[in-house]
């Protein structure tokens, strides 16, 4: 297969402008040169006819054509008015140059011009000279007539010409090379900030750096250029910040099932077991990889929503079912006791089961690790919705943590004894609000912590 030839292009923007500037130029001194040199030759010629005229005006002054005949009447300076002059009466010769002969191709048309019988001008190629001009000037009388014919060697006013010309053109491939370099310059200075701002913009999207353009100060292009790369940069950040929580998440949430996991090999490993020991091992195994699986799938879920701007999908949940399961699979119940309080036992939630469970585990597991001896989870039913309450009779939150509850990553005492890494909150408002919902913290209960998880309706 025979590829189509491409013509070859730079491949800068700075190399297309110049490329279309020297174009342009080319075509506008290529205008300007042809207008020039043929008005110059307008010019010369007619300065040639001026001083052709002006000779037969002399030479007219020697014919006498007041009698029956025109003749010639000598003159002190005949002979230099005789230069190049043919004079006719009618068709009949008079006189002609010294060098020339009667059959030349001067004298040849010379007579043609005499026997129009007007004044006009004609340029003749001979030998040599090569190019002649020739121009007739009619001599009348009461009863005879003449015409004089002069002739001018052209050489001079051609070298002009030329000399004209080819000074144009040196000046044009001067002036081309000068618009290209000047070109150039000139974008490449135009073009240096938005390199700067390209490279800035590469740096600061790796790093997911707060700085940004801004358009005080900037050209309004460059302005809108820096306003874009702003828009994309916040784009990206995001984009980071939400890999980095979606990370911790995954990373907070995996945590439980996988001790769990850790702590029954190791207890089984310990010493033999029976089989009915083995068989439960293994059910704990199974239980807590499967809600390792049920995690991801939930928050890769949210994520891949989240990106695409997609609220949850609605859903009808049965709660009480979902409480009782989540309050079995507490750690730390025979140290704490968690009492479940229904208002309605068929009271449902918008939302799936799994995301539901992802929501309240957080507030269940937060109340565990804080309270003194008990934990209280209430359901009602709310205007346009459920409201779930998680309260502990525990320390309740400092005062100076209250505004940074909902933060990731922070804790109110990193040494208060209990694990965690301050993700828990953060997800279950963040998947309460992508449901349509809301987990708040309830700062008028004095007797501990209370959390309110308000969910949509089923």
């Amino acid at each position: 297969m025979i590829r189509p030839l491409r013509r070859p292009a730079p491949r800068t923007l700075r190399g297309r402008l110049s490329l279309v500037a020297l174009t342009t130029a080319a075509l506008l001194m290529t205008m300007l040169t042809v207008v020039f040199n043929t008005v110059m030759d307008r010019h010369l010629q007619h300065q040639a006819d001026s001083e052709l005229g002006s000779r037969a005006a002399a030479v007219a002054t020697t014919v006498d054509t007041s009698g029956p005949g025109a003749r010639v009447v000598e003159t002190a300076n005949d002979r230099l008015l005789d230069a190049n002059v043919w004079i006719y009466t009618g068709s009949q010769l008079l006189e002609k140059p010294p060098t020339a002969t009667a059959d030349g191709t001067l004298t040849r048309a010379a007579g043609r011009l005499a026997a129009r019988g007007d004044e006009r001008c004609t340029t003749v190629e001979a030998d040599s000279p090569r190019h002649v001009r020739l121009c007739s000037r009619p001599v009348s009388g009461h009863h005879s007539a003449a015409t004089v014919v002069t002739a001018l060697d052209l050489a001079p006013y051609r070298n002009s010409a030329d000399t004209l010309l080819l000074g144009s053109l040196v000046l044009d491939a001067v002036m081309l090379v000068c618009t290209y370099a000047l070109t150039r310059l000139a974008v490449g200075r135009a073009l240096r900030p938005v390199r700067t701002m390209t490279d800035q913009a590469t740096q600061w999207s790796a790093v997911g750096s707060d700085e940004r353009f801004g358009a005080e100060g900037q050209p309004a292009e460059l302005a809108r250029l820096g306003a874009s790369l702003d828009a994309l940069l916040d784009r990206i950040r995001a984009v980071l910040r939400h890999e980095q929580q979606l990370t911790g998440e995954l990373s907070h949430e995996l945590r439980t099932p996988l001790t769990r996991i850790i702590v029954e090999l190791d207890w089984w490993r310990t010493r033999p077991r029976s089989a009915a020991e083995t068989r439960a091992t293994h059910e704990v195994i199974a239980e807590a990889a499967q809600s390792m699986r049920t995690i991801c799938d939930t928050l890769l879920n949210d994520a891949r929503e989240s990106a695409q701007n997609a609220a949850t999908a609605p859903g009808a949940t049965a709660v009480v079912p979902v409480l009782h399961r989540l309050v079995h699979d507490l750690d730390g119940r025979d140290r704490v006791k968690a009492v479940i309080e229904v208002s309605d036992p068929e009271l449902t939630a918008g939302l799936a089961p799994a995301l539901l469970a992802r929501i309240v585990s957080p507030l269940l597991a937060n109340a565990v690790r804080y309270a003194r001896s008990r934990v209280t989870v209430s359901v009602r039913q709310s205007p346009g919705g459920v409201r779930i309450d998680v309260a502990d009779d525990g320390p309740g939150v400092p005062r100076a943590f209250v505004d940074d509850l909902f933060q990731p990553g922070r804790r109110a005492d990193d040494d208060d004894g209990h694990d965690g890494a301050g993700l828990g909150l953060p997800l279950a408002r963040r998947l309460a609000r992508a449901a349509g919902g809301e987990v708040s913290h309830d700062p008028t209960y004095t007797r501990g912590a209370r959390f309110l998880a308000d969910l949509p309706a089923g």
